[in-house]
């Protein structure tokens, strides 16, 4: 059961899916639709707006953990056969981020 207590609408009741009878069934759809749209369109109008500011050079990002000299350090470091761990610890890295680095590559 779904009790809306500012508009005051009760839906539901009953046994799962059975209970209401038609017309609240239709406007819970109704009112379901309405707010499955309207949270389309913002996600919408939020990417516009991430498109607009990455174009006009406000959106950037967040910055890179490592700086490219510490990047080529670590690629050399893991070529030699050094753990990957104990790298990710003296880098300050997690092991995730110091993975997209390889997978990044130089």
């Amino acid at each position: 059961m779904v009790h809306f207590h500012k508009e005051n609408l009760l839906f539901g009741g009953g046994t799962a899916g059975g209970g209401a009878d038609p017309m609240q069934r239709l406007l819970f759809q109704v009112m379901g639709a309405f707010a499955e749209f309207e949270r389309a369109l913002i996600r919408e109008r939020q990417r516009e707006g991430i498109a607009l500011a990455k174009a006009a050079g406000k959106y950037k990002g967040r910055k890179k953990a490592l700086n490219p000299e510490q990047v080529r350090d670590l690629l050399q470091r893991v070529g030699r056969g050094e753990s990957k761990a104990r790298l990710a610890r003296e880098f300050g890295v997690s092991r995730q981020t110091l993975y997209g680095y390889l997978k990044a590559g130089p």
